[in-house]
């Protein structure tokens, strides 16, 4: 007579929903985060520039032009 084994049944672990509160300061940290890159890129230089120089309008030169801000 032959032996049966039942095969195991795969088990998902429980998916728990985050929380809201969990989320907002992620949420406010790169919102901030995302106007400084735009700052950055879009307006650092000329009369509002916040560094001297011309170091920062290098670094985002490319991405200036690529995002479509005047920069010439």
């Amino acid at each position: 007579m032959a032996q049966s084994t039942a095969a195991p049944t795969p088990t998902t672990p429980a998916i728990t929903p985050l929380p809201v509160r969990a989320l907002v300061p992620w949420a406010v940290f790169f919102g901030v985060l995302m106007l400084v890159l735009l700052y950055f890129v879009g307006a650092e230089q000329g009369a509002t520039a916040l560094v001297s120089g011309e170091g920062v309008h290098e670094w985002v030169h490319d991405a200036r032009h690529l995002l479509g801000f005047p920069c010439h």
